[in-house]
């Protein structure tokens, strides 16, 4: 339990590497849950489109809400953003702040997924084949088809063995046509990714320095805030019920002594100190309305420091001396008497 506990403290302090490891494990998770999917394009004129965009859209969709799924901030985003207002003002940009850096991390594995699908060129080629330009790529000579019956015929370009329409144009010209569209694509969106991920990594913060230091200061707070609320709460409720099954134990030997004539046993000490804990808090409505008081009106970001020493200048002002200044006459008159 021990090793368990180390564990999950040490994912604590480092969440945000931990955060970095699972986006890049769910990024190679998306590669090779792309490698091992069985792509069967339908082949028909009415589904092909639907099926080809599909497959490249609707996974990354799925993989962009899991990392905000396995995020643990996104918890203290809502809660930050759906709470009342009380003595604490919200900060817009320091919620902005908090979920960018939060999309930015559910953006990689999505990009991968789109990155690869587009490189291997299985889902245009599926989705647009109806679109191949016959009249540059095919067969002129052909006799002429009906506009159904040719989409009909270029649907079956994907599936090799039932595409009955060679004389129309090459099933090998039209796939290496649509494979290669489908990689310069491919390409076009590796480069604007890493474009924007520049642009947001490296010139953001010189652009806006001082807005951008706030926002993230802010944002760690919140975070560590709940994080040593829910601390102190575990910590409470755990000195709590020490204090409530003691009463309840102390009850019963109660009882039982005056039975059968036995004094009590005292108390431990650890009870004590669990009590001191409890810092008043000692019956569950009191708990109850102070959760409730932290949710509605949490306490002012205004501490109230120390008085600082007077003597060291701080103040900008002379103050006077602790004892006024003995008088030459008076101190020569008590040495003499001495």
């Amino acid at each position: 339990m021990d090793k368990f506990r180390m564990i999950f403290q040490f994912l604590q302090s480092n969440q945000e590497s931990f955060m970095n490891g699972i986006c890049g494990i769910m990024a190679l998770a998306s590669a090779q849950m792309y490698s091992a999917f069985d792509f069967n394009c339908p082949c028909l004129p009415h589904y092909n489109l639907a099926y080809g965009l599909g497959i490249l859209l609707v996974p990354p969709f799925i993989l962009f809400l899991l990392g905000f799924v396995l995020n643990n901030n996104v918890s203290v985003l809502a809660e930050e953003w759906r709470r009342p207002q009380g003595q604490r003002g919200k900060d817009p940009a320091v919620l902005r702040y908090m979920f960018c850096s939060m999309a930015q991390r559910a953006m990689i594995a999505p990009a991968v997924w789109v990155s690869v699908t587009l490189l291997d060129g299985k889902c245009i080629t599926c989705a647009f084949c109806t679109s191949v330009p016959v009249e540059t790529l095919g067969n002129t000579s052909h006799p002429g088809l009906s506009q159904g019956e040719m989409k009909r015929v270029l649907a079956r370009i994907p599936c090799k063995e039932i595409y009955n329409g060679q004389e129309l144009i090459a099933n090998e010209v039209a796939v290496r046509y649509l494979r290669c569209i489908s990689q310069a694509l491919g390409w076009c969106f590796v480069l604007l990714m890493t474009t924007l991920a520049f642009l947001v990594r490296s010139l953001r913060p010189c652009f806006t320095q001082a807005a951008f230091l706030k926002s993230r200061y802010w944002s760690h707070y919140i975070d560590i805030e709940r994080k040593l609320f829910d601390e102190m709460c575990a910590e409470h409720a755990r000195s709590f019920a020490k204090v409530c099954i003691q009463q309840f134990f102390e009850g019963m030997s109660t009882d039982l002594a005056s039975a059968r004539c036995h004094p009590p046993r005292k108390a431990p000490a650890d009870v004590g100190e669990a009590a001191e804990k409890l810092l008043g808090i000692t019956d569950q409505g009191t708990m109850n309305t102070a959760l409730k008081s932290w949710h509605r009106c949490k306490p002012p970001l205004h501490l109230h420091p120390p008085a600082l020493p007077s003597g060291n200048g701080w103040a900008g002002e002379e103050q006077p001396p602790a004892h006024p200044p003995v008088p030459r006459r008076e101190m020569a008159a008590y040495y003499s008497r001495v």
